[in-house]
């Protein structure tokens, strides 16, 4: 009797940490998860996660039960739109900016107040998992984030979306006749290298060849995509004299005016804009529509491929930014009708153009990986669940050295000349209303991304805590 009064003493502290750990971990389960992107581009990620059916929701193993994998989970979603587009930072040499950026936002997702810099702020939850939904921010910012969630006492798991489009680009490579691989990304992305460097070191894993690999920067469209004014104007009816995207004059990105033809832009409605001399003639021309980034960029990395000489046809084409998917239609027509373009008597693309190229959206790949680290980490939530939130940086124009543009966001020299390590708040954490995100926006997310839409609605019909000013 005396032994076993000792071994239960001695079990007593075990149990009861036990039980401490099991009370924090079920606590923990039950908040929300964080998607981040630069913009509203992620929330086709967020879309996959409110849709995916990929695996049994019992035994977690994969498979369709006929059930939402996150039936019982929520969500908070930031858009870091104050700051992006985050492609354009390499470019101005500040990846340490950027950085910070994607630091403080993860911050926020972690944090329970709005107001990171005040006491007595408005409250919110913090999340238990991280998704990043966004490339670059993948590409420049993931170890770093890694290192911040591990070094905070919020230690959750953090998801990335560049490997999950990696997989599923080599998974069909794998089972069709091998071609190019295409990555059409933001500037910053593809400077980072990320996509490449990923696709051979996978690869290799796998025993695969070395795949061939050819990579576009979209200069301008995901900009375009979310209505930033220096690449985007609608109410604009001539040529601009403050338009940063590509154009007859850009030295980095040209408009080639003997390839108008086969740009075949958009004129409608002042999707194109020209600049005219004294006798009518379009001297310079500038884009302003995302359909006509999506022409110029895609006409830009076949010309690329036709003068390297490369000998495999592009086959599987990378959509390497969330916001990308939005105009996957576009981005097919054009891939068609370039396919199918006739010039004096032949076909000038077919040699780079595969009859079909099968367009990758990371967006289910990243879902499904977000729900398998989800069920790893004993994360699944148990108990009941809030509706989802969706948070937006706006410029914090208290700060007297901010400058703002004409529709009210960072003037483009603002935005790329500020340095890291200044520890100010540029920004304000805000949820999505009317002001900050555009009619345009909303409505592209009706028609793309219905459950989102409906949930965006769902959030901003509820008592959602107001934010502290």
């Amino acid at each position: 009797m005396k032994i076993l009064l000792k071994i239960s003493m001695l079990l007593f502290p075990i149990c009861i940490n036990t039980l401490i750990v099991f009370a924090q971990q079920k606590k923990k389960s039950s908040l929300p998860i964080g998607v981040f992107d630069s913009g509203t581009g992620g929330l086709t990620v967020l879309e996959a996660m409110l849709t995916l059916d990929a695996f049994n929701n019992i035994t977690g193993a994969p498979g369709s039960d006929g059930k939402p994998d996150f039936e019982k989970e929520y969500f908070q979603y930031l858009a870091d739109q104050a700051n992006m587009p985050y492609g354009n930072y390499a470019a101005e040499n500040k990846t340490k900016l950027l950085q910070e950026h994607v630091i403080k936002n993860m911050d926020f997702l972690l944090k329970n107040k709005y107001d990171l810099n005040k006491t007595d702020a408005s409250s919110k939850q913090g999340v238990k998992m991280l998704v990043l939904a966004c490339n670059t921010a993948t590409a420049f910012a993931l170890p770093e984030v890694q290192d911040f969630v591990r070094t905070s006492q919020e230690n959750v798991p953090v998801v990335g979306v560049i490997n999950a489009g990696v997989k599923a680009a080599l998974a069909y490579q794998a089972s069709h006749e091998k071609g190019t691989i295409g990555v059409f990304a933001t500037a910053g992305t593809v400077a980072s290298d990320g996509y490449p460097k990923t696709l051979r070191k996978m690869a290799q894993q796998l025993g695969m060849a070395e795949p061939s690999i050819v990579s576009q920067g979209g200069f301008g469209l995901a900009d375009a995509i979310d209505r930033d004014y220096s690449f985007f104007d609608e109410k604009a009816a001539g040529y601009r004299k403050d338009y940063k995207g590509p154009s007859v004059g850009n030295t980095n990105y040209r408009i080639d005016t003997a390839l108008l033809n086969v740009y075949n832009f958009n004129k409608e409605n002042n999707k194109l804009l020209c600049e005219y001399d004294d006798k009518g003639r379009c001297l310079d021309v500038q884009l302003n529509d995302p359909e006509n980034y999506v022409r110029y960029h895609l006409v830009s990395l076949f010309e690329r491929m036709r003068a390297q000489g490369i000998a495999k046809p592009m086959n599987t084409l990378i959509l390497g930014c969330t916001h990308y998917p939005f105009m996957r239609d576009t981005i097919r027509n054009v891939l068609n009708e370039l396919y199918n373009l006739r010039l004096n008597g032949s076909y000038p693309y077919r040699s780079v153009i595969a009859p079909h190229v099968e367009l990758i959206d990371p967006a289910v790949e990243t879902a499904k990986e977000a729900y398998i680290e989800m069920r790893k980490s004993m994360l699944t939530n148990t108990a009941s669940k809030d509706v989802n939130r969706f948070y937006i940086t706006i410029p914090n124009a208290a700060l007297p050295e901010v400058k703002l543009q004409q529709d009210g966001w960072f003037t483009y020299a603002y935005k790329y000349g500020r340095v890291e390590g200044e520890n100010k708040s540029y920004v304000k954490f805000v949820p999505f209303d009317n002001k900050n995100i555009s009619s345009a926006t909303y409505d592209r997310l009706k028609q793309a991304l219905p459950t989102v839409y409906a949930s965006v609605v769902k959030a901003a019909q509820s008592s959602a805590p107001k934010h502290g000013q």
